[in-house]
């Protein structure tokens, strides 16, 4: 089923041709359907590589989704056009009186402020407790989710000596739970970030469950019991090429940077990147959108 997009969101030219089923927005609403309504507040500074990650797996799904992109407006971005921003965001005034079946809170490069330094920490802190009570189900990824963990369960992070950076492999900590259903028993997933989370600090949470770890990488994945928030520290949803343009980026600007793990062959830079998450992550969407949002929201929020 399609993902419902604004027309000439730059998104939909690349995911048609992909062959991701976009709807026009003038099908969409003749339709005698109830789409689910995802908000997806968009904290990258590349905004529109972000939303076409996140749009490229909402859309392979087979539930019709009706996507709002949400942005901070106590903070001005540098690198996505104010054009961009005017014709395609909306800020929380602007959905003050909405419900939505879901929503996903993306990662920031902020990783190494404290949180309170973040300037937009105060409308982010607004916009999670409004989530509380107008959203079914948030998805927090990478920063996203230790900021959501530090302030809704004051789970704090911890900067690592080194970039985690790389492709990692995972185990399973919760087999039964349904947003791993159908997952290996190991499988792989990127990382980006100079922070982490523990899992000890998560275990001191009675609400909160670790459903999967990496032996390298640390934790991946949490979820409230009632599935009602799910934290997930790593980048399922990067591009086969996102890594090495944060590789070649911090190079060029001399920042001390790895190779990525496990991600070109033979550890060669020269060579094609090797793509060992997809599976996982198209399973990862699909299991948050069918158990967590589509077979839990009511038909009528009201």
């Amino acid at each position: 089923m399609p993902i419902k997009i604004p027309d000439d969101l730059p998104a939909a030219e690349i995911l048609s041709n992909e062959n991701i089923f976009i709807m026009p927005e003038g099908k969409a609403v003749s339709q005698d359907i109830r789409p689910l309504r995802v908000l997806i507040l968009n904290l990258m500074p590349t905004k529109i590589d972000t939303e076409t990650q996140l749009l490229r797996l909402l859309g392979n799904t087979p539930l019709q989704v009706d996507v709002t992109l949400l942005h901070t407006t106590t903070h001005n971005p540098k690198h996505t056009p104010k054009e961009h921003l005017s014709r395609f965001y909306i800020g929380l005034d602007e959905v003050r009186n909405q419900r939505f079946d879901g929503m996903i809170i993306t990662g920031a490069p902020v990783e190494l402020l404290d949180f309170e330094e973040v300037d937009y920490w105060q409308e982010l802190q607004e916009i999670m407790d409004w989530s509380k009570t107008n959203v079914y189900s948030t998805l927090h990824i990478c920063w996203g989710a230790q900021a959501g963990l530090y302030h809704h369960y004051g789970v704090p992070k911890y900067e690592l000596p080194a970039k985690m950076f790389g492709v990692f492999r995972h185990s399973i900590d919760e087999p039964g739970h349904s947003l791993l259903r159908g997952f290996d028993d190991t499988y792989f997933a990127p990382h980006s970030r100079h922070t982490e989370t523990r899992v000890t600090d998560i275990h001191k949470v009675d609400e909160l469950l670790v459903l999967s770890q990496s032996a390298e990488a640390g934790l991946y994945m949490v979820a409230t019991k009632d599935g009602r928030q799910i934290f997930v520290t790593g980048h399922c949803e990067y591009d086969p090429h996102t890594l090495k343009t944060e590789y070649d980026r911090d190079v060029r600007l001399q920042r001390p940077i790895e190779v990525p793990v496990n991600y070109f062959p033979n550890n060669d830079p020269s060579q094609p990147s090797l793509v060992q998450w997809r599976g996982h992550a198209n399973l990862l969407y699909f299991n948050w959108l069918n158990y967590f949002v589509y077979q839990v929201t009511p038909y009528d929020w009201t």
